[in-house]
Parts: C-alpha cells; structure tokens; sequence
C-alpha cells in the first residue's frame, strides 16, 4: 500500500519541478554569473518565446495532436512585421495585422486536420516549410531593427534593478489564463477526454474537431505573439527568426510531463521543462558550451522526456501487477495422485 502510495504521488511533472529546483540552486552556488540579476533577467527573457508557445502547445499535445510550424509562424509573423513597418505603416497598426495573420496560419492547419482528416504531424511539416518561405519572400535577406525605442525597451527591459523582465508580467496573465482553461473548465477537462479516446470523446457528446480547431487556431495566435516578441527583444526582425523553435518547445512541453500520445499531463509540468530547458541552456552558455552542443543536449533531453514518463509507467504497472497476482496455492493433499510403487 506505502508502495502504491509513493507511486501515486512522485508523478513525472513533480520529478521534473524537483530537478528544476536543484538545478538552479547548484548554478546560483557552482557556475559564476548565474545569480547576476542581469543574467537571470536574460535567462528569463530568452525563455518566454517557448514559454509562450508552449501554452497552446501542452493543450494541442493533451488533444493527441501537435503543431510542428509555430517556429514558422513566428518568424511569418516577425517578417511581416518589418515589412510593414518599412512601408511607413505605424506598430499600432501593425501589431493588430500580425496576430490576425497569425489566426490565419493556425486556421489552415486545422482545417487540413479536422476538415481533411490529415495527420497535424504531416501537415505542419509541410506549413513550417511553406511559411518560413513565404517568410523570406515578404522580407527577403533583410533586417529590419529600427522599431520605436519604448516597444524596444518594454520587451527586452527589466523592472528597476531586478532580474524581472516586462514581458514577464503579461506571460503570467496569460500562464493563469491557460492553467484555469486547461485544469479548471469543461473544455479543459475534454481535451484530456479528446487525447485519451478520440472514439469515446465523441460518443460522450464532445465536438472533437472544433476543439482541436480552436486549438491549432490559438496555437497560430501564440505563435504569432511569440514572432512578434522575438523582434521586438532582439531588435531584429528577419525572415529566419525563430528558426529551430519548435524542437526547443516540444521538447519542454515533453520534458515537463505531457504524454506524446495524449490524455495526460499537467501545464505546471510543461512550464517547469521549459524552464528547465532554459536553465540549462544558459547554464552551458555561461560555461562556454558550443551552441552544437547545446542542439544535441535539447536532442538528448527530447529523446529522455518521451521514454522517461514510459519507462515509469511501465515499471508501474509490473509492480502492480506482481502485488495484484494471487499466491500459488497449495496441493490439496486429499486429491495429491498418490505416489507409485
């Protein structure tokens, strides 16, 4: 019973938020600058675009479906955005322009889902190509940095002399927003209905594809706000921003817990691996590590995060089943064959 117990409460989202917990005091104590308010005001700051898009992207996983062109969209969405702003337009008005264009990109791949019937993991394959080249067409090799000062200063300034960055402040607005949506709502608790059985979401009465609709349309939403983030805290807004995103953010989302097939996790989960992620990063940054390397560490933690929670699983289910197997039972001595001569 202590057993069953322990196995109940050590879930894969508490394993990942201990880590997180233990990594950050061994840096403050062993990796020199980590505790810097400067440098922990960029760990954050360079954290908050898969922090964003990882909002929508743990309800899309918890669906049973992905989103693989978020990095795309993003980049889309910061290219449209320094093309605009070339042709004198103001970022009032560009702003509004860019996250309809970014509901536009999440629309069409859920329709090519949930109209078609298409795999998400194919489909936004193929749009993450295919945006990422409408991308370079708009803005070309271009670079465009001249954005007004104060937008500049909002995303990638901090408050006073603290280690918290503006953006921060909105990002947990948005975090609450999530974590009330996807943990404490009817259409929260359906999306684990949706990735558990498909079939039986919808005898149960659920709208399957206009869920998973709203989700990639959102997601694209997000993704949009992340492209537009990106510009604006780099200063630059380029054609091949946020290249190679998506795999940072899937591998937080899987990394804090959130099953690849769907039906399980937690948001508290997939924001602690994102975190992780971003930690670690910035700790290898701060030690010299190549950026190489640090593509084959996201690799690494990609590959650990899909077969840990298995693994885990797995050996649960054996002691289960060992304590659930009944004893062997003894001969009965009255029908024991008696012994030959």
């Amino acid at each position: 019973m202590a057993d069953s117990a322990l196995a109940r409460a050590v879930r894969w989202d508490t394993v990942v938020g201990a880590l997180l917990i233990v990594v950050l005091l061994l840096s403050f104590g062993t990796v020199d600058g980590f505790g810097n308010a400067l440098n922990l005001s960029f760990l954050i700051g360079n954290t908050l675009p898969i922090a964003l898009i990882a909002l929508p992207m743990t309800m899309l996983v918890v669906a049973g479906e992905i989103d693989l062109s978020v990095a795309s969209t993003a980049g889309l969405s910061g290219a449209v955005m320094g093309a605009l702003w070339n042709q004198g337009m103001t970022i009032e008005t560009i702003i509004p322009l860019c996250l309809a264009l970014g509901v536009v990109c999440g629309l069409i791949n859920g329709l090519l889902v949930t109209r078609l019937g298409l795999p998400s993991l194919a489909v936004t394959i193929g749009t993450l190509a295919a945006y990422r080249g409408i991308a370079q067409i708009v803005l070309g090799s271009d670079a465009v940095t001249d954005f007004p000062t104060q937008y500049l200063d909002f995303a990638a300034g901090r408050i006073g002399d603290t280690f918290i960055p503006y953006a921060f402040l909105p990002f947990l607005v948005l975090l609450a927003i999530a974590v009330v949506a996807l943990h404490a709502t009817p259409f929260g608790r359906s999306l684990f209905a949706v990735g558990a059985s498909e079939e039986a979401a919808r005898f149960a009465g659920i709208r399957v594809k206009r869920q998973k609709l709203i989700l990639f349309t959102v997601t694209g939403l997000m993704a949009s706000l992340t492209g537009i983030f990106w510009a604006l805290h780099y200063a630059s807004a380029r054609f091949d921003n946020a290249t190679g995103l998506e795999l940072s953010v899937v591998a937080a989302v899987l990394l804090g817990g959130i099953d690849f097939d769907g039906g399980k996790g937690t948001l508290g989960g997939a924001i602690a691996g994102v975190f992780l992620l971003g930690a670690l990063q910035n700790v290898m940054s701060l030690v010299n590590v190549s950026a190489q390397s640090q593509i084959v560490v996201t690799g690494v933690l990609l590959v650990v995060s899909v077969l840990g929670p298995r693994v885990a699983r797995q050996i649960s289910v054996a002691r289960a089943g060992r304590r659930a197997a009944p004893p062997p039972t003894p001969a009965d001595p009255k029908t024991a064959a008696a012994p030959t001569s």
